[in-house]
């Protein structure tokens, strides 16, 4: 297992972490997610350190704090081991101030959440969504507050745009408070909107990117393609309305170019897909998010090999996607029809991977 950086912070994190949304298996979106048992839960949390995993994220509303508490408890045994983070702010219950980031709601999530997983610290919390009616000014204080505390130890946020995120650590900066690490991000072959500009802030800022659906919200997952539609039975009908619109097209496209390599490397298209990731710059760890011992095994081997140059420019070349306003490169001409991959191509080219 290859290890880095979290961001500036100096904490060393897994390439690949293993996400815990498939434990509890409670509401619409985490039941089609997975229900593991405690059972198979321990056992893929066991494979995962075998395998030189140390970072294990989850949040408090996964399965309304179920993952959190399963997580915890089967940590246990491990915590000084394993870097556990979390995430809070997303609203719980309908109480008027049982969701954002004020510090009375805060302190009370970090509170909750550290007695759920059973320990006296959370490795690293992280923002889960940004919240307009909290001064960032405010929210950023409160940061600091609980990491002087001792019960956190890094900060980070989530789903974050280039303004919020810059804002935010700004103000960290220049107050003197405890500055973000870290930047959970969707990222994937059929999802590169992460490149546009949170990738460049977060190079420049020192912040690392926790990928989260690396599998494109189980897109990329092989089971399906131009040939086989997606079955009726398929989470992917049960989460639609929440993943991000992949024409299909587009997506048969990226996958046609995948099976190729799979058929060239012997490998699995997730692998393929994971392998992608691991190459990009500002990327600290991807998270594997397996709903059973067979997909999490298939999924770590990834660790175990890398795409050749030529590979990963047929793969950056099919899955690119014209930028918006103002990143296209309409001022040099770079781009034209035969040449579509730009925007980020020069800056990914000048800063590889740690």
């Amino acid at each position: 297992m290859n290890y880095h950086n979290l961001g500036q912070s100096g904490l060393k994190v897994s390439e690949f972490g293993f996400g815990a949304g498939t434990f509890g298996g409670q509401g619409p979106i985490f039941s089609a997610w997975g229900q593991a048992s405690l059972n198979d839960a321990q056992r893929m949390i066991d494979l995962c350190i075998d395998q030189g995993v140390n970072y294990f994220d989850t949040a408090d509303a996964y399965s309304n704090g179920a993952s959190e508490q399963m997580l915890g408890a089967l940590l246990q045994s491990k915590r000084q081991e394993v870097i556990i983070s979390t995430k809070v702010g997303i609203r719980l219950n309908d109480g008027i101030n049982q969701g954002g980031y004020s510090r009375s709601y805060l302190i009370q999530a970090v509170e909750a959440s550290l007695k759920r997983l059973g320990t006296d610290y959370i490795d690293v919390l992280q923002l889960h969504q940004f919240d307009s009616t909290t001064p960032l000014e405010q929210l950023m204080r409160s940061l600091d507050d609980l990491v002087r505390s001792g019960k956190v130890r890094y900060i980070g946020a989530s789903n974050f745009s280039g303004w919020q995120l810059m804002k935010a650590q700004t103000i960290a900066q220049q107050q003197g408070y405890e500055k973000l690490s870290v930047h959970q991000v969707y990222y994937s072959l059929i999802g590169r909107d992460y490149e546009w500009e949170l990738m460049p802030a977060q190079h420049d800022q020192q912040i690392g990117a926790v990928v989260w659906s690396p599998l494109g919200w189980g897109r990329l997952t092989g089971k399906f393609d131009r040939e086989h539609a997606i079955p009726k039975q398929s989470r992917l009908h049960k989460t639609e309305q929440f993943a991000p619109l992949v024409q299909h097209e587009k997506l048969f496209a990226v996958l046609d170019v995948m099976q190729e390599i799979a058929m060239e490397t012997e490998h699995s298209i997730p692998q393929i897909a994971l392998n992608w990731l691991k190459t990009r710059p500002t990327v600290s760890s991807i998270l594997i998010g397996a709903r059973n011992e067979r997909q999490l095994l298939d999924n770590l081997a990834a660790k175990e090999w890398s795409l050749s140059v030529e590979q990963l420019a047929r793969l950056d070349a099919v899955s690119a996607v014209y930028p918006p306003y103002p990143y296209y490169p309409y001022w040099n001409g770079q781009f034209t029809e035969k040449n579509p991959t730009l925007v980020t191509s020069a800056f990914i080219s000048e800063h590889t991977a740690e």
